[in-house]
């Protein structure tokens, strides 16, 4: 079996990496807060000093950080993955970028001799937790394949989407989807309350017809508690609608209906919420 590192121990990264020590994988943890990785040490992993010690010691690493930012941050200089990833040696980036920072992210490993796969995840924290997060992979096909018993044990789906780039395009569009979504039903459910309907009904409602969701029910019934415990913290929601729009910009596709989602999130995001779930977009509607 591969010996593999994981980079990045937030909400998503750490239900991933214990998932993969508890299938009995040889795993190498590194945080920016190292005090992140005593939870993986006691499940069985090791930990190291740096991103390239990790890239250097693993056959394949994977990483998930927040933004475009951290995970240049983690690929470049001299600890850096690309000071470790060594000849034929693989990098699977889990983040959630735009397909520039991709691109650059590929170049500067394949530069490195090392092998490079995009595969930002669809889900959240319980997703994660489960081990069926929808992983979409795109740019090495040698190591997709070697990364496949890796991709089984943290998710229930991992396409291969094609050239680096088309994993981070898909994942934008998902998210897109999903915010805006979000703030209309956001929008419907604060209107429907205010009009005297219950939430139960309105939820009852929802559930029985051709809008019925996942999302709906279980953001709807932590609306109903005023619950924003973080699954998806609304500061990368907010991230990623942000990089939809710029993406449709480029490609020369108008998005008002993201657009104008997007800044219902930034509202919330300048109200103080940007930590909380992406459920706390309601807070600003209401």
């Amino acid at each position: 079996m591969a010996t593999v590192g994981f980079l990045g121990l937030g909400i998503m990264g750490k239900a991933m990496a214990a998932n993969l020590v508890n299938a009995g994988f040889d795993v190498t943890v590194w945080n920016r807060n190292p005090e992140k990785c005593k939870e993986l040490e006691a499940l069985g992993a090791r930990s190291a000093a740096s991103p390239k010690e990790v890239a250097a010691h693993c056959d394949i690493t994977f990483a998930m950080v927040s933004d475009p930012e951290a995970a240049l941050d983690i690929c470049q200089g001299e600890n850096g993955v690309a000071a470790g990833i060594g000849e034929g040696r693989g990098y699977i980036d889990m983040s959630t970028v735009d397909d520039a920072t991709s691109q650059t992210i590929a170049e500067t490993i394949t530069q490195a001799g090392g092998r490079f796969l995009e595969a930002p995840v669809s889900g959240t924290k319980k997703p994660a937790e489960d081990g069926t997060l929808i992983i979409l992979a795109a740019g090495d096909k040698s190591l997709y394949d070697d990364a496949t018993p890796a991709f089984d044990v943290m998710g229930k789906m991992a396409p291969f989407l094609g050239e680096v780039g088309q994993g981070a395009n898909m994942k934008l569009v998902v998210n897109m989807m999903m915010g805006g979504m979000l703030s209309i039903f956001s929008e419907g459910m604060a209107l429907g309350l205010k009009s005297g309907l219950t939430g139960d009904q309105i939820l009852d409602v929802v559930s029985a017809g051709a809008i019925a969701n996942p999302m709906f029910a279980g953001k709807g019934a932590m609306m109903l508690a005023e619950n924003y415990s973080t699954s998806f913290p609304l500061k990368h929601m907010q991230k990623d609608m942000r990089l939809a729009v710029s993406l449709g910009d480029k490609l020369d596709l108008p998005l008002p209906t993201a657009a104008t989602a997007n800044e219902s999130f930034k509202q919330a995001l300048k109200a103080g919420f940007g930590d909380e779930d992406i459920t706390a977009i309601y807070k600003v509607v209401k």
